[in-house]
């Protein structure tokens, strides 16, 4: 079975969440027997294109692609709001996108609903991202360096944040409770991966500038397994997912989670994460340490599911169904 995953992932990309998961699920499908898999090649005999990413360079490769061509829906309209400048108008071609495909593979069941209102002659399949557990593990050595390299005292409780810097990220809450905490130190992992295009940007950039001392920004990092062991919780503010692989990578670490309670997360990790609605419920989240512990204990075994192994056999059987249907 010759497949080749197609993902927009240059440059300012690498690191946005759909290009980390192709990469994941690419490298994982190559150990599986009977498998011949390239990524991003624009010649080739492929049985079956897979897609993570529809930017203008996916769309062109789509035009001269002989065999199947799927897309995980990554992203959907209702995540561009609060996300990218002009979400309105970019909003309005994701169907015409979306039947250019042959089959859609969604990654949750709001993902999936959402699609499916848009585009319900497409067929689809629910298969959710996975991540590699071995990485996205505690790493005391790890923990030790990101600390060090960021001049954070090992005694010093840290509050990780993972995600672009947007309203839809949640960043202005994560600021506010910054400040409202300055005995913790806040870390946001991430930057601007659409530049200028971003929501907000000029705002988000000013207030940066206005934080406190326990405050860290670090842009992009290489091996964000340092972060997690670096940190104690992990606050994820986010308005609207489609999944949120930054939680499931989070929780593999047996980092207790803090979330905005919002139906996608209530659907996908249940009693897995504590839930806030307002400000003033995370910082009571946050003063739980009974509530922080009992969640930390069964963090990590609650990702089981979403291990890349599992998750790619699936993809490889899901290829098979349709290459020889």
């Amino acid at each position: 079975m010759k497949v080749n995953i197609f993902v927009e992932d240059f440059r300012f990309l690498r690191y946005i969440g759909c290009a980390t998961a192709a990469r994941t699920l690419h490298n994982h499908l190559a150990l599986l027997p009977g498998m011949e898999v390239s990524r991003n090649l624009y010649h080739g005999d492929f049985d079956l294109t897979h897609y993570h990413t529809f930017g203008p360079w996916a769309m062109y490769h789509l035009k001269f692609t002989e065999g199947v061509k799927v897309l995980t829906a990554h992203s959907t309209p209702r995540l561009n709001e609060g996300n990218v400048a002009f979400s309105k108008r970019i909003n309005t071609v994701y169907p015409k996108i979306y039947r250019q495909f042959d089959h859609i593979i969604t990654i949750s069941e709001p993902c999936h609903r959402e699609t499916d209102q848009l585009v319900p002659d497409v067929p689809k399949t629910l298969i959710p991202n996975g991540i590699d557990r071995a990485y996205f593990k505690r790493d005391k050595k790890k923990r030790k360096e990101f600390r060090d390299e960021y001049g954070i005292d090992h005694g010093q409780r840290v509050v990780l944040s993972v995600g672009q810097q947007t309203p839809r990220k949640g960043i202005y809450d994560f600021l506010a409770l910054a400040d409202l905490h300055p005995e913790m130190t806040w870390v946001w992992v991430g930057g601007f991966p659409y530049g200028t295009f971003s929501k907000d940007y000029a705002k988000i950039q000013m207030l940066k500038t206005q934080s406190h001392k326990n405050v860290i920004f670090t842009g992009v990092i290489e091996d964000i397994s340092r972060a997690y062991s670096g940190a104690d919780i992990f606050f994820m503010p986010s308005h609207a997912e489609t999944f949120g692989l930054v939680i499931v990578e989070a929780l593999s670490a047996g980092l207790p989670v803090i979330a905005r309670d919002i139906f996608e997360f209530q659907e996908i990790f249940g009693d897995s994460v504590l839930f806030f609605r307002e400000v003033d419920e995370a910082q009571g989240l946050l003063a739980d340490d009974a509530a922080l512990k009992r969640c930390a204990a069964r963090a990590r075994a609650s990702t089981e599911r979403y291990d890349i192994t599992l998750i790619a056999k699936r993809h490889q059987q899901l290829y098979r169904e349709l290459i020889e249907g």
